[in-house]
């Protein structure tokens, strides 16, 4: 009877540790985190920490240190916004600093929105 009680107890912290990570990043946010952190508090890497960046006006979160191009763009960090510079940062932004080609599937692309909706 006890070892039915340590199970049950182990099955309940599984299920809440579950929950607790149901907003984890999506798996394309692999190519993202190599420049980027999303965590509260976490320290920019060569780009800035996407921690609260959903709904702001690109190059103004933060204290990163942002392209001139993408501090005058005025960019909306919203869905339409997002979507656009995921899916090709140069050609939405001519002279950013990103070098990434974008992402090219608007699946993946609305997860990693989705996701950056939640990190705020």
């Amino acid at each position: 009877m006890r070892n039915v009680s340590v199970i049950g107890a182990v099955l309940v912290a599984l299920g809440a540790a579950s929950a607790a990570h149901a907003d984890t990043a999506p798996a394309t946010f692999v190519r993202c985190a190599i420049c980027h952190n999303a965590e509260k508090g976490a320290p920019d890497k060569l780009g800035p920490n996407l921690w609260g960046v959903y709904g702001t006006v690109a190059g103004t979160h933060g204290k990163f240190a942002y392209s001139k191009a993408l501090k005058a763009s005025k960019l909306k960090l919203d869905e339409a916004g997002l979507d656009k510079w995921i899916e090709n940062p140069m050609a939405t932004v001519p002279g950013t600093m990103m070098s990434f080609p974008g992402i090219k599937d608007a699946a993946k692309r609305k997860e990693l929105i989705d996701y950056l909706k939640k990190q705020r």
